[in-house]
């Protein structure tokens, strides 16, 4: 296993971990279903977007492999009916196996009989526009690891405001009881702001390096089988 595959398993088991970890140098004797009431309706938001972030990092662990991306299969049977000139045939295969190869490979399939130029520019906006959207599905982790710490910052101005009210109310006379719950919700969103925007970060940086070398591969093998188009230099 390397070092990427290490990093992106651990990533999306470390957030529990994290909780477990920080739970006792906050309350010995409090479950994490205490911790979460305590921290208030922010730490219940943030605990919310971690679950939206968890079910993101699932669903592309899953439909960003290098197989979904750019079957074997798929790309041996074109490749075999490229060498057929069967290119009506190949297109067809591209418009029934929706992929990241297909959708590219189709573009280029489909200015066949036109100059090299013309392919390969449609190759390209076509490879554009398919990575694009690859992105805008990771995107979303890089925005929930931004916000989460924010959202826990949030909560501890909440919480210090909290104590400093009960400062205020009671003259400065406040005890270290009626201080605590404003000071715990602050300590407890920090945490949770950043359990949640440490794993998902390490997701995404995971992620997106794994696409990307993906769209690299892929667009190496469809410039190799586009290659035949190319007009012989003098």
């Amino acid at each position: 296993m390397n070092i990427q595959s290490f990093l992106g398993q651990t990533a999306i088991r470390i957030a529990p971990l994290l909780v477990l970890c920080a739970t006792p140098a906050l309350a010995q004797d409090d479950s994490i279903g205490d911790l979460i009431a305590k921290s208030g309706i922010i730490g219940w938001a943030i605990i919310v977007v971690s679950v939206i972030a968890l079910a993101v990092i699932i669903e592309n662990f899953i439909t960003l492999k290098r197989d979904k991306l750019a079957p074997p299969e798929v790309i041996e049977e074109i490749r075999g009916l490229f060498d057929d000139e069967q290119f009506q045939d190949a297109m067809e295969i591209c418009e029934n196996e929706p992929s990241f190869f297909t959708a590219v490979c189709g573009a280029g399939i489909g200015k066949i009989g036109h100059g090299y130029d013309v392919i390969e520019k449609s190759i390209e906006e076509m490879g554009d526009e398919e990575s694009i959207r690859l992105h805008q599905k990771i995107s979303w982790l890089s925005l929930i690891s931004n916000v989460a710490p924010m959202m826990g910052l949030l909560g501890t101005v909440s919480g210090m405001v909290e104590a400093f009210n009960s400062i205020a109310s009671s003259g400065g006379q406040a005890s270290p009881a009626e201080l605590a719950g404003g000071i715990s919700k602050a300590l407890l969103t920090t945490m949770f702001g950043l359990v949640v925007a440490i794993p998902v970060t390490a997701s995404f940086a995971f992620l997106r390096n794994r696409m990307v070398r993906t769209i690299i591969e892929t667009g190496a093998i469809i410039e190799d089988l586009f290659e035949r188009f190319r007009p012989e230099s003098n």
